[in-house]
Parts: structure tokens; sequence; C-alpha cells
């Protein structure tokens, strides 16, 4: 399923350039009082709602998909895990260019180890990037979303895809400069999710993905 948040907190199933509204499924999600749990509890809850969904399909109300305002489609995450210098090019990209990484050695992902974003910085495609210090350079970063449905600790390689609920586009965006890379990418709007959550059923095989990224119509 390809399943959406949009306008007023609505959830939506996709289907081709339309959007099918499901609100109905989110029924099926317990009630829960102060303190909240952590986490996403549609995320927490996705079978069920998933069953919801497709009970609902055939009478759900259809709307255009550019006519609806697409938010990110988890809304409460525990936490944002970031991947730096995650493929060749971009480390040969950073050695090339001083202004990525001033003054700082170029490593990989095995020596620097993953980074955190602020959840604060989450938004949908609907919603926007607004671009912040503008006199520094600002990058945008394509990258595949994995949403994680459960918690879990020391989790075995061949296990890991048990813990997957999805997969999202993703939008890193950064500030460059000498500060961490936690403050230089949490800053509100720097992290894109969406424009759906494609339940991993649908994608055989997440390492065999094309991604591309236009600003405005320009590939990047």
């Amino acid at each position: 399923m390809r399943l959406c948040r949009f306008d007023d907190d609505r959830l939506g199933l996709v289907k081709g350039d339309e959007v099918l509204d499901v609100s109905e499924a989110i029924g099926v999600i317990p009630e829960t009082r102060w303190p909240a749990p952590p986490g996403d509890a549609l995320i927490a809850h996705l079978d069920a709602v998933c069953a919801e969904v497709a009970k609902l399909e055939g009478s759900a109300k259809a709307r255009p998909i550019k006519d609806v305002t697409l938010k990110s489609p988890v809304a409460n995450p525990t936490k944002v895990i970031g991947a730096p210098v995650n493929y060749a090019k971009h480390i040969e990209e950073s050695q090339a260019d001083p202004q990525i990484a001033p003054g700082q050695k170029i490593l990989g992902i095995e020596d620097y180890g993953p980074f955190l974003k602020a959840n604060s910085s989450l938004v949908g495609p609907g919603e926007g990037v607004a671009l912040r210090f503008t006199d520094r350079r600002n990058d945008h970063e394509g990258e595949l979303g994995v949403v994680i449905s459960k918690t879990g600790v020391d989790i075995p390689l061949d296990k890991a895809g048990d813990y997957i609920a999805g997969y999202a586009l993703a939008l890193d965006m950064t500030v460059r400069g000498n500060e961490d890379r936690s403050v230089r990418k949490s800053l509100d709007t720097y992290s894109v999710l969406g424009p759906w959550l494609v339940t991993k059923d649908e994608i055989a095989d997440p390492n065999n993905l094309d991604l591309k990224l236009w600003v405005d119509d320009e590939v990047r």
C-alpha cells in the first residue's frame, strides 16, 4: 500500500494520481492519554490500519493528488537518524569541494557512524523547505527513508527486515559549515519525508531503486 497524510491530518490511500480518503481506518488505533507513549501510533499499528484500509478502499472518496497538501506520512517519530557520506560519489565530491566540509577530513560512514536530526525538522513535501542562513551554502540530498515499525536491540542482520514498516523518499537538507551535523541539518523543515509511505511488501529489493531529485525542472 501507499499511505499518505494529507490536508488536516487525513489518511489517504494513493492510487495512480488520486488519493482515497480512508481516514476512518485510524479508528482501529487505541486511544491514549497523557503521557502518550513515544513513537508514531499509526506505524505501531500499521497492520491493523492496513486491514481497515483494504475494507474502505471500494467506497472511499477520491481526490486528485495535486489538490491536496501532502504531509510527512510519519507524524511522530521517536527519532530521525541520518547516514553521513553513505555513498562513494559523495565522498569524492566532498574531497574535491572544500565548501562541503570546510577544514574537515573526509571519512566514510563506517568512521562517522549515524547522526540525529531533530524531530522538529520533519515536514512533508506539500509543506516545503524554508531556507535559513542563506548567506551560507544550503545543499539538498535525496535519500531513501526507512520507516522502522517496532523497537529492538541487538537485531541480527537476517532479522532486520522484520523491523521495517516501509519506505519513503526523504530530503536531507543541510547548511554547510563547521558545526556538528545534527545542528546544521536540524533546522525547521530541513527533513522532508514523503510524499507517502510505501509498505515493505511492495518493494522487493530496496537496494535496487532509482532515485531522482529535481530543483524546479532541473534534474540535480
